[in-house]
């Protein structure tokens, strides 16, 4: 076999320079029958051949029935009870102990390529999905996040629209149903509409579960917000994530491009605030295949979508829940501890659950008291003290061993510690009222105000509070009309007012 530039060499040399075959198969080192074979080719096709059948593992060719047939038997076993190569090998020797004498590798080397051809999936072809403007695909992304310091684990929601290729994210603690419909609203809100169709993976969080024929069950939240948005909600087939292509690369995009390096805050709904405007921002960049900005594609998108309702709707999780003798109650099968207000000690509590926040409420659906709602596996406690507040004015001498008193200023505890039990109980006891008013710190900062004055009765402490909180408007001066006389400081002799208490003391008692 020779190289073309070689045939063109010969073929060169005899039509053009008419040298002869000897004198070509000379000059080129090459048989004479090889010169003769490429001057007289006239088909210059490239022949491609079938793959010639050969010959696999032949020493094997007996026991393959055997093997195959063990093989497709585990057709209906669960995938960690099928045969592995090294029980297929250990099998063949009990079975054939005479005529067997195949080695491991050989064994191995078939089973291996059986179990491909058996088990195997065959190779798709993903059939491109024309989205029309209006329509959206829904994902949840991983990123770490800074909040006051703190690394979070968290969750991010992302809503793209494939036909323009414009996408928005907002942050979470987690991935659970309160995080999606919050996340959903607020860039329903956003963006001023809502997408006529939108693309959702088969999440527990909405799917409950799967109907032979492609129908779905689902939760009743997730039906609600439905409703109240009007959206029609497409599912992706199982283990089909190139149906919803688009929020998948927008997922990766915007974690490489808004969250790197790890976003650091104070709060996390001004934070998302902040996302909207770096999405605005990304979308005036060109589209990866139209001729225009994302944000001119975009306002197509826009001019499809559904008008927002009027009546706002409360996307929170609602429950009643039982608290035990400290009127604390359990959340995640036990690992997350709220506290609730001794009142309702061994009662019952109404929650209102969102995606940040376990708001507790009494029987008349008023809030009680507000956690940060806790996410992850470990066990978590949050304590708020200040409901306890009363019921520590009872019993004082519990304060120093309550977590309320470590929440004081190191003055303030040195203040209540020089208080008799009585003046410290009325202090709790004022101390909670003025927390009910105003909150915990202004009430703590009465207080201190009044340790300056050494006061510790319950007036002093009312008065220097409505001195500091109090929304009593300061009136200027009245200005004095020219013609009246300025007042003079009188001297004033209080000897008189003796002698005169002293007649009037004796005439009594003449009386």
């Amino acid at each position: 076999m020779i190289t073309m530039a070689q045939s063109h060499d010969i073929r060169k040399l005899y039509y053009e320079k008419g040298e002869s075959i000897t004198q070509i198969s000379t000059a080129l080192q090459l048989d004479r029958k090889t010169v003769r074979k490429y001057i007289e080719k006239e088909d210059w096709n490239v022949l491609t051949k079938p793959k010639e059948d050969y010959e696999f593992c032949p020493k094997l060719d007996p026991f393959k029935p055997t093997i195959d047939e063990w093989l497709e038997d585990d057709k209906q076993a669960k995938r960690k009870q099928r045969h592995t190569a090294k029980r297929v090998y250990d099998r063949l020797i009990k079975a054939f102990p005479k005529s067997f004498s195949c080695s491991y590798r050989t064994v191995a080397t078939y089973v291996g390529v059986r179990k491909k051809e058996i088990f195997g999936t065959e190779k798709q072809c993903f059939i491109p999905l024309e989205h029309q403007y209006g329509e959206a695909q829904v994902d949840f992304g991983a990123a770490q996040f800074y909040e006051n310091g703190k690394l979070c684990d968290g969750k991010y929601l992302e809503i793209t629209f494939p036909k323009s290729n414009k996408g928005y994210l907002q942050l979470f603690y987690g991935e659970n149903m309160e995080c999606l419909l919050e996340g959903m609203d607020s860039i329903f809100e956003h963006i001023g509409g809502v997408p006529t169709r939108l693309w959702f993976d088969n999440t527990k969080t909405i799917v409950t579960k799967i109907i032979k024929g492609g129908g779905r069950e689902l939760t009743q939240g997730f039906s609600r917000f439905m409703a109240h948005y009007r959206f029609d909600a497409v599912f992706c087939s199982p283990y089909s994530g190139n149906q919803k292509g688009c929020v998948e690369n927008k997922v990766g995009y915007h974690r490489r491009n808004l969250l790197v390096p790890r976003p650091r805050f104070h709060n996390l709904g001004d934070y998302n605030r902040e996302l909207f405007g770096m999405c605005e921002e990304d979308a005036l960049r060109a589209h990866y295949r139209l001729n225009a900005t994302i944000e001119e594609l975009f306002q197509s998108d826009k001019k499809k979508l559904l008008e927002l309702p009027l009546i706002p709707l409360d996307l929170a999780k609602h429950k009643d829940m039982k608290t035990n003798g400290y009127a604390r109650f359990y959340l995640e099968k036990g690992k997350h501890e709220y506290s609730s207000a001794p009142k309702y000690a061994n009662g019952y509590v109404h929650l209102r659950i969102s995606a940040n926040f376990v708001i507790v409420h009494d029987e008349n659906y008023r809030e009680i008291v507000r956690h940060p709602r806790f996410y992850g596996q470990e066990k978590q406690q949050s304590m708020k003290w200040v409901p306890y507040l009363k019921q520590l004015s009872l019993r004082p001498r519990a304060l120093k061993y309550s977590g309320i008193y470590t929440m004081m200023p190191a003055a303030m505890q040195s203040y209540l510690t020089s208080c008799t039990r009585e003046e410290t109980g009325k202090i709790l006891r004022t101390l909670s009222e003025l927390t009910n008013k105003s909150g915990f710190d202004s009430a703590v900062n009465t207080i201190s105000y009044a340790m300056q004055y050494g006061a510790k009765d319950v007036d002093s402490l009312l008065s220097l509070y409505r001195r500091l909180y109090a929304d009593v408007q300061e009136l200027p001066p009245l200005p004095l009309k020219s013609g009246i006389p300025e007042l003079q400081q009188m001297s004033v002799n209080l000897s008189v007012y003796d002698t005169v208490l002293t007649k009037g003391a004796i005439n009594h008692a003449g009386k």
